[in-house]
């Protein structure tokens, strides 16, 4: 592997002090507060809102939903002036053509589906199945398999896989501190570890440190020189590609850290999720010299199963065990963690149990976040949630799969559920939206990989239908 060596980073940010002490804020379901109107609102509306002169039905007056042939028309005619659409205006078009047709069968296994990602430009496709499947789907080329991988060092599961932004290298993460890496890039269709290709193992543990401990969460760096991890040992790993060793360690949260992500193309920021109910931001500027978060994030009651940057360094969605999606700003961080409140039994697992009826409409009462979203179920597993494509979407919906079988959608700014993808027999651990189109693909414990679109042309959906499976044990991730 080519990697160039890592690149400095400036100390310069530790000046400023420590984090604000953000203020919470009551808000009833799927309700927002009142900045998140007058920002990340307009932000959004931003990059979906038309030009105004293709918009307007009169002089002085605007629809805030323009047809698509008025828009087509508008931009022949040159109305805006520049004879083409701009990114808002595309978004303006195809952020109504949601992917809520279907489904098609992808693919099937006897094993849970655990893992699917489209790769950046949404040429590829990867499914990561419990039985130590992962696969690689060439979209474009029918959904053919590229490559098809049999990994190795595997305990209970795959817990994740992360494709490198090159898109050469794959690396795949289970209940071990060995993260494995493959070179996807080879012309080799079967790659069987360590027999027809070579995987290599990325040892996570710290010299001198006998505990075991798996990985949760794994992401690239925006560079490809880097890898971030989540652990069982409630610990953030960096790992240094250039160099093959650990650079980094962080004793981030008070038990698992279920997820992790780079804030943005900077790698400065990190932000991470964990089961003590906590949001946290870190700057790794500033860890030298102050060694703790940046910041904290309260308002979960249950712990965090995984979060998802919005890719500026500012705001960010994370799913909680209590069966909400949050919407966070990270300026309104506190520079600690204030009390969180026991609000249901000790005894409840998230894993086998029923959230408690009761418990659904709490709220905690230092809750920080801009918003929040229910109607999802998030048990049984690490359940994950998105924001939608930039480039079709503007990022104005939220996504999360859901243990009822389904996917949700949702309205970034008003909070309204806008569809409900129902299909599977099992729990939907994941799913992934394409960046360009409007193709959603879903995984499910049930074993299958099912495709959602919004179709040009009457497609008839080719369904894929879920294999009889032994009942699951409780180690479920």
């Amino acid at each position: 592997m080519s990697y160039r060596t890592r690149f400095g980073k400036d100390n310069s940010a530790c000046d400023s002090g420590n984090a604000v002490e953000g203020s919470g804020s009551s808000k009833g379901p799927n309700e927002v507060s009142n900045d998140f109107d007058h920002e990340i609102a307009q932000l959004t509306k931003h990059r979906s809102r038309p030009h105004q002169l293709l918009s307007q039905d009169m002089p002085g007056k605007s629809r805030l939903l323009v047809s698509t042939m008025k828009m087509l028309v508008g931009r022949e005619s040159n109305h805006s002036g520049r004879g083409r659409f701009s990114s808002a205006d595309g978004c303006h078009v195809l952020s109504r053509y949601l992917p809520i047709n279907g489904p098609w069968g992808v693919d099937e296994s006897t094993s849970p589906a655990y893992v699917s990602q489209f790769s950046n430009d949404g040429l590829f496709f990867v499914a990561g199945f419990q039985g130590g499947h992962i696969r690689i789907y060439n979209v474009d080329k029918g959904w053919k398999v590229q490559k098809d991988i049999l990994t190795k060092s595997l305990r209970w599961t795959i817990t994740d896989t992360s494709l490198s932004p090159d898109q050469r290298y794959l690396v795949y993460a289970s209940m071990t501190p060995i993260v494995n890496i493959v070179n996807v890039g080879s012309s080799m269709t079967e790659s069987l570890a360590n027999v027809t290709e070579i995987h290599e193992g990325l040892d996570f543990s710290v010299d001198g440190d006998e505990d075991e401990f798996g990985i949760f969460s794994v992401r690239f760096s925006t560079d490809g020189r880097e890898l971030v991890a989540a652990s069982s040992d409630a610990s953030i790993y960096v790992y240094d590609l250039q160099a093959n060793k650990i650079n980094l360690r962080i004793p981030a949260h008070a038990s698992d850290v279920n997820t992790v992500c780079f804030a943005d193309e900077t790698g400065h920021l990190i932000y991470s999720g964990g089961d003590d109910n906590l949001c946290k931001v870190w700057d790794r500027r500033c860890l030298i010299t102050k060694g703790q978060a940046a910041g904290v994030l309260m308002g979960h009651l249950e712990g965090v199963t995984f979060l998802d940057s919005r890719g500026d360094g500012r705001y960010f969605i994370s799913n909680g065990k209590d069966q909400t999606t949050k919407l966070w700003d990270i300026r309104k961080m506190s520079s600690r963690a204030m009390y969180s409140p026991r609000l249901r039994d000790h005894d409840w697992d998230y894993r086998w149990m029923e959230y408690p009826a009761h418990a659904k409409t709490l709220q905690h009462p230092n809750d920080q976040s801009l918003a929040t979203y229910r109607g999802h179920g998030v048990l049984r597993t690490l359940i994950r949630c998105y924001f939608s494509p930039a480039y079709s979407t503007g990022q104005k919906y939220i996504y999360t799969g859901s243990s009822d079988h389904c996917v949700y959608i949702y309205d970034l700014v008003t909070g309204a559920q806008v569809a409900r993808l129902n299909h599977h027999e099992g729990p939907v651990r994941d799913c992934s939206w394409h960046p360009l189109y409007p193709m959603l693909v879903s995984s499910s414990w049930d074993g299958t990989i099912a495709r959602w679109e919004f179709p040009g042309d009457d497609q008839v959906p080719t369904l894929v239908r879920p294999r009889a499976r032994r009942r699951r044990g409780y180690y479920n991730y």
